[in-house]
């Protein structure tokens, strides 16, 4: 596997966290190795991305730090222990971080230190593009609000069956020893009001960074990982069932061209109705006709 593809599969599985630029909240997430980086960072109304190889990191390392002379796996370990206690909300106080909009994209600068001297980065940022937003948000969001639509039914179902087991109890001369632990039976229409009309509303107003916090950030990993999971099974079927074996034409010795072919079809089409099958031309008796592949969303 090429260097950027591991790069992009592997930020795939990345979780996003929420960062804090200034005033400014973000979501943001990043992967690093040894033949470059990815960085994917969103404020909810547009979505930006950059994706730097070695050699693109060792040019900028040599304009932004002329007093560095380390090597380039160097800068990207460096850059990797600058970024991950960031994305882990954890932030070292001798890093600083500024963000601000450039004409189409987004740039992020970004000052510490490397062997005593100071290092400076620049990560340059330009809009992304529909297919990465799809695979980095919609999807995997997607995805997640129904993992909890159907979290959310399986703990309805074990409330109410909660509820019967232990009116069984009542009627059966249970008391409970502490009135404060007694509770009246769960109406899941009554629940869902009372949700609507209260908690939905602090909900949506805790801010936007907050959109990946605590558990979420779990969930999403997971079903990221579900999605390369069976993208790697799609893939494998794929070249599993591979071009079509020679051994299949072997009937017909010396087929049409191509170009034959699509004439014959062409003619026959314009000058036979569908409804005669007597009059229709006779193919090739060996020509098979291959499955077509069907994709997750197809």
């Amino acid at each position: 596997m090429e260097g950027s593809e591991e790069l992009e599969s592997s930020l795939l599985t990345q979780p996003w966290a929420s960062v804090c630029f200034g005033e400014s909240a973000f979501l943001a997430k990043a992967c690093f190795r040894d033949t470059g980086y990815i960085l994917l960072i969103s404020d909810l109304s547009g979505v930006w991305y950059e994706s730097a190889d070695a050699e693109a990191v060792g040019q900028r390392s040599k304009e932004l730090n002329k007093r560095l002379t380390v090597h380039v796996s160097s800068f990207l370990h460096h850059l990797c222990k600058l970024m991950c206690p960031l994305l882990a909300g954890q932030p070292d106080a001798t890093t600083s971080f500024s963000c601000h909009h450039t004409a189409g994209g987004l740039s992020l600068h970004v000052k510490s230190e490397l062997s005593g001297l100071p290092f400076y980065w620049d990560f340059h940022c330009c809009p992304a593009p529909m297919e990465m937003v799809s695979c980095h948000l919609v999807r995997p969001l997607i995805r997640m609000s129904l993992a909890l639509q159907y979290q959310v039914q399986e703990l309805t179902s074990l409330l109410l069956q909660k509820d019967a087991e232990i009116e069984d109890y009542r009627e059966s001369g249970a008391a409970l020893s502490r009135d404060r632990l007694q509770t009246e039976p769960f109406q899941e229409k009554t629940f869902q009001q009372n949700f609507m009309a209260e908690s939905l509303p602090e909900i949506c107003g805790a801010g936007e960074g907050q959109a990946f916090a605590s558990a979420l950030r779990q969930l999403y990993a997971a079903v990221t990982q579900q999605e390369a999971k069976q993208a790697r099974k799609r893939q494998h079927s794929e070249d599993s069932e591979g071009p079509a074996p020679a051994a299949e034409t072997a009937g017909h010795p010396h087929p049409l061209p191509p170009s034959q072919e699509d004439e014959t079809a062409s003619s026959s089409e314009g000058t036979m109705p569908s409804s005669s099958p007597a009059q229709k031309p006779r193919l090739p008796a060996a020509k098979a006709k291959r499955k077509k592949v069907k994709g997750l969303f197809s």
